[in-house]
């Protein structure tokens, strides 16, 4: 237990170290993504709403490319309660800043979290860091003209995960629902489940068209027919899962059968590999 706040610091520098890259949605619109799960940035005359906040030894950079809006920053949304989507809450919020969040966010942050998959323990976030406003099933805002709403989900990636839509800009932001081009953490410690997660797409496709850019917590920016592709992908893994566990397979008997080597292509070009996503979704089953 002594070495976990060592390699929970070693591992926020590995992910804060990523340069942070720009990239435009639309007017008044952009993704910044890098360290951490991918940021959305909405600009107003009134101040910036931030979606996500990257790890916290990205803070520099953010601060820095935050300014380059020219605006202080209003609203900051949690998609959930992950270190690497909620790291930064604390300066944002002392700098003037509202954090909405799905009140298990607030619950999970508020209590020592342990993420198995990674062997991380995580103490319970500092007051300053916890969201100040929360909500049951959606909350909605307006901001330049654009209306947001915020939906939670039924446990998928964790019991915390919150689906933002901007919807004149025809943009989702999906959280860890949706991993692009990779297989996804699904946290079964703090209530993940893969047909949870299976469901969360379903409802994710029902508000995209053609397109919708979708924004997912990792990865590259989205679109419909790569989230049906992942969707899909998870449905697959699920029923191979499933079968084995129903068959009386042990973990350790389900990930020596080898059920992904057809997906791994495709899919274990991220963090977990095939033998890893076994794992996962015989947990979260």
């Amino acid at each position: 237990m002594e070495q976990a706040p060592d390699r929970l610091a070693a591992f926020r520098a590995q992910i804060g170290a990523v340069p942070i890259q720009a990239q435009r949605l639309g007017e008044n619109l952009t993704m910044l993504s890098g360290p951490g799960g991918n940021v959305v940035v909405l600009r107003d005359s009134g101040g910036l709403i931030v979606v996500d906040t990257f790890v916290a030894p990205a803070w520099p950079k953010l601060e820095d490319a935050l300014k380059s809006f020219g605006s202080r920053v209003k609203v900051v949304i949690n998609t959930h309660w992950h270190f690497d989507h909620t790291d930064n809450n604390a300066p944002l919020h002392a700098g003037g800043a509202t954090v909405v969040a799905h009140e298990n966010t607030k619950r999970r942050m508020s209590e020592p979290q342990h993420i198995a998959i990674l062997d991380l323990d995580f103490p319970p976030s500092p007051a300053a860091a916890l969201p100040q406003r929360v909500f049951g099933d959606r909350f909605g805002l307006e901001a330049n003209g654009m209306r947001l709403e915020l939906t939670h989900v039924a446990p998928a990636h964790t019991d915390t995960d919150v689906i933002v839509r901007f919807e004149q800009a025809n943009v989702l932001h999906a959280g860890d629902v949706f991993f692009n081009g990779r297989y996804p953490l699904i946290d079964g410690y703090t209530g993940g489940r893969v047909d949870g997660m299976i469901a969360a797409c379903d409802r994710l496709l029902r508000l995209a068209d053609a397109d919708t850019k979708i924004v997912p917590g990792h990865g590259p920016l989205g679109t419909r027919a790569e989230l049906v592709k992942y969707r899909d992908m998870l449905v697959t893994a699920a029923d191979r899962v499933r079968k084995l566990k129903a068959s009386g397979k042990s973990l350790e008997e389900s990930i020596a059968a080898k059920p992904f080597t057809d997906l791994d292509a495709d899919w274990a070009s991220g963090r977990y590999k095939g033998d890893d996503f076994v794992k996962i979704v015989y947990l979260t089953l």
